[in-house]
């Protein structure tokens, strides 16, 4: 692995850990549901893997797959602040061998209960 392979993972790593450490979301914490879709160089580099990674690690719900675009699509769910973390994630870190050129997010919306159960990758 490069060294700035090497770089990113660990930073993608202390990221996750200190969102993990931050304050525990309580009951009555806002949940949001967003779609997303990432452009770049995000296939053929484990982008849907590190996505599903980093949602379970946050706790989120939702799912990530390939599409026939070159693209990656999804969907998040969870509290508010995970969700935003999950958004600086897909936009700025994603695999530690991608390119992020651009991320669309697109139909956030307040959820009173979550649609999906674990966060999971579709073919």
């Amino acid at each position: 692995m490069s060294r700035y392979r090497s770089v990113k993972f660990v930073l993608t790593l202390l990221l996750l850990v200190l969102v993990t450490m931050s304050d525990v979301v309580n009951a009555d914490a806002k949940l949001l549901s967003l779609d997303f879709e990432i452009f770049g160089r995000v296939q053929g580099v484990c982008f849907r893997m590190y996505t599903e990674e980093a949602g379970r690690k946050l706790g989120l719900s939702g799912w990530v797959k390939n599409t026939r675009q070159g693209t990656v699509v999804g969907q998040v769910q969870g509290a508010a602040d995970k969700v935003n973390t999950m958004k600086k994630w897909l936009s700025t870190v994603g695999s530690p061998s991608s390119r992020i050129d651009r991320a669309d997010f697109s139909n956030e919306k307040k959820i009173s209960k979550l649609d999906f159960k674990g966060f999971s990758t579709r073919f």
